[in-house]
């Protein structure tokens, strides 16, 4: 079975690696890539990593064109997906969404934080949240996927333990995390040049940021009921990564933390409980989908304290994109995503 894809918007850091990955999954056949501003420059004057094994150039989107192939990701600014979905899936095909405009199921907060108002509340409403940890059986029947973003990945991964099992208070939970400055896009930002962000280390967004309502949703969702959230982001002088450390205190003080976690991701082929006393890094994650978690209780605490660490542009955008597609097309979830991280 060969899957067709095409991408729409390819020549962000998500859009390439969207990219690198497609070109070496076994079962898709990359068709079209678009840029209204690169149109007819070749994919490889771009990106010199994927010459010899992308050969298309970039083109106008198309709806025609686009909606004949079996799936199109749109790796591009928020409000872009949400005027060109219905189209697209009117013509039979199948969207993954790497932008926002799905992800939050109340279309009003979603309005509130991204300044918009919604283009296809219709469609919006059939959208399924691409986790595939949580919600793996309704994304294999799904049309549209909201692809989640960096953060929530990760703050979810870490916590949804600790909510399903009811073993925390959830009013208190804190998620302290850290991004490298690929996170804020290729586009240029003053923040994020070499002589801003390197040998510098701060928080953003800490009164409120974007990824905040989504995930409050989520783990609510796996929670049964309200949660109490601070959520702080930060930037890190480093290119690729996230690492996000969470506090929950817990209810039952008999718990076995690294049971639960060690049990609640045993068949997870992209999650990776750590032995006791871990640590992960950041670097055993870069160019992977997979994320790696470690649970400690401080001495005197009766705090659960979770580390988890992703790769921000794969597990954390464009990897877990293809995982969900495998899961729509009923692949082997793991196709085109069992690449090693590159370390150092």
């Amino acid at each position: 079975m060969t899957i067709t894809a095409a991408i729409v918007g390819g020549t962000g850091y998500t859009g390439v690696e969207l990219l690198r990955l497609l070109a070496g999954h076994p079962q898709v056949s990359l068709e079209v890539i678009t840029s209204r501003g690169q149109a007819g420059t070749p994919v490889s004057t771009l990106f010199p990593n994927l010459r010899g094994r992308v050969d298309l150039p970039f083109t106008e989107p198309d709806s025609a064109t686009l909606g004949a192939c079996d799936v199109v990701f749109f790796a591009t600014p928020n409000g872009t997906a949400m005027e060109m979905a219905p189209a697209l899936l009117e013509r039979g095909a199948r969207v993954i969404d790497l932008g926002a405009d799905f992800r939050i199921r109340d279309l009003k907060t979603w309005s509130q934080w991204y300044g918009m108002t919604h283009a296809c509340p219709e469609i919006a409403a059939e959208a399924v949240y691409g986790l595939p940890e949580r919600y793996r059986e309704a994304i294999r029947g799904a049309r549209l996927v909201a692809n989640p973003g960096c953060y929530p990945t990760a703050v979810q991964l870490g916590l949804i333990p600790l909510l399903e099992a009811g073993v925390v208070d959830t009013q208190q939970l804190v998620a302290d995390a850290k991004s490298g400055a690929s996170g804020a896009g290729r586009q240029p930002q003053q923040h994020t040049l070499l002589c801003e962000a390197g040998e510098n280390f701060r928080a953003y967004g800490a009164s409120g940021h974007r990824h905040l309502p989504e995930i409050r949703q989520g783990l609510v969702d796996a929670a049964g009921g309200p949660v109490g959230l601070t959520f702080v982001p930060h930037l890190l002088p480093m290119i690729r990564g996230i690492h996000a450390t969470l506090y929950a205190p817990l209810l039952d003080p008999g718990v076995d933390l690294q049971a639960l976690f060690a049990e609640r991701y045993a068949d997870e082929p992209f999650v990776d409980v750590l032995p006791p006393g871990s640590h992960p890094e950041t670097r055993t994650v870069r160019g992977s989908n997979m994320v790696r978690i470690a649970v400690h209780r401080p001495v005197d605490s009766n705090m659960a304290l979770v580390l988890a660490v992703e790769d921000n542009l794969v597990k954390g955008a464009a990897g877990q994109a293809v995982q969900n597609m495998n899961l729509m097309f009923d692949l082997p979830e793991t196709a085109g995503l069992r690449d090693l991280p590159v370390l150092p």
